[in-house]
């Protein structure tokens, strides 16, 4: 039909009908579809309900968001693009030992204020609230369990705890472990998340690092392996000390590992950084790490080094 001529409109049972090429009574129905008939919402106050916290998860790599459960049976990997999503000692041991069965170790070493530091609050004040917040006695967690039917003695730090630092139960609690290892012939791994060393605690925090190192000395000459595995992130003063002390050293995809920040090592050689600098992957290219264990694959890699070690 030229659009330049006027339509006719035809009178048939009542309904009029224009002769450019739509009917008129559709567009009027599609259009409904975008208004809102009746304005306001319609639930009462009393039948609203919030939404409950912890159901849902969002990926800080790419956004997307799933539900926790879905999370937790991807063991808190991304379904979408693969992050793994930081988690703690109780998650790990989940992940790790068979049935999630196993015997925590050292459980009543807890941290004292033995300086009375105050920076924004007082020391003990910021541990009650840690104990309280997080249930968990300080930034690792040690546990005797079997791992593929392996006896394993696993520690693993808690970076909801004061970031993960590593301060005197730290270095008291690996020691202890490295001597029940000893005793009991096991084999011991720490998984590394840390930023640090605890400046509340000074001097008491640094002494973890030649402690630690001088106990897992002890270790390789009794014979006992050791793995270290390194999450995101590994930082300061873990990293010039027991996590790059293994037998075999390990990091999981993408994982942050390094002594100082990027920004602070650009900063200082005014330099720009390679693509990758401090990830895992950087690390594994340079000869840091052994390899790179996707989560899900952690417990049987785990499980064969085992049997290796064995033989």
């Amino acid at each position: 039909m030229d659009s330049n001529k006027t339509p006719i409109t035809l009178k048939i049972e009542e309904f009029d009908y224009e002769l450019s090429g739509e009917d008129t009574s559709i567009e009027a129905e599609k259009s409904s579809w975008y208004k809102r008939m009746k304005k306001g919402i319609l639930t009462s106050t009393k039948d609203k309900k919030d939404a409950p916290e912890g159901l849902w998860a969002k990926c800080p790599s790419c956004i997307y968001i799933c539900t926790v459960t879905d999370l937790r049976e991807n063991k808190f990997v991304c379904p979408q693009c693969g992050h793994h999503h930081r988690i703690g000692s109780e998650e790990y041991f989940e992940i790790l030992f068979d049935n999630n069965e196993y015997t925590e170790l050292f459980a009543n070493v807890v941290s004292k204020d033995l300086l009375g530091f105050v920076d924004l609050k007082p020391y003990n004040k910021r541990l009650e609230e840690t104990y309280a917040k997080t249930d968990i006695h300080d930034s690792i967690t040690v546990g005797h369990g079997k791992v593929k039917g392996n006896n394993l003695v696993v520690a693993c730090m808690d970076f909801e705890f004061i970031g993960g630092s590593l301060g005197s139960v730290m270095g008291e609690k690996i020691s202890r472990a490295c001597d029940y290892c000893i005793a009991h012939k096991v084999p011991f791994m720490i998984i590394n998340k840390s930023g640090g060393a605890r400046m509340m605690e000074s001097a008491f925090s640094l002494m973890q690092l030649a402690k630690t190192s001088g106990k897992l000395t002890q270790l390789s000459d009794a014979g006992i392996p050791y793995i270290s595995l390194c999450t995101d992130p590994t930082f300061g003063g873990t990293t010039a000390s027991f996590a790059m002390l293994g037998d075999i050293i390990c990091g999981e995809p993408d994982a942050l590992i390094g002594f100082a920040g990027p920004r602070v090592i650009k900063e200082t050689i005014k330099r720009d950084l390679p693509p990758g600098f401090q990830r895992s992957e950087f690390l594994l290219e340079h000869g840091f790490l052994d390899f790179i264990v996707h989560r899900k694959e952690l417990k049987q890699k785990i499980g064969d080094l085992l049997v290796i070690f064995k033989s």
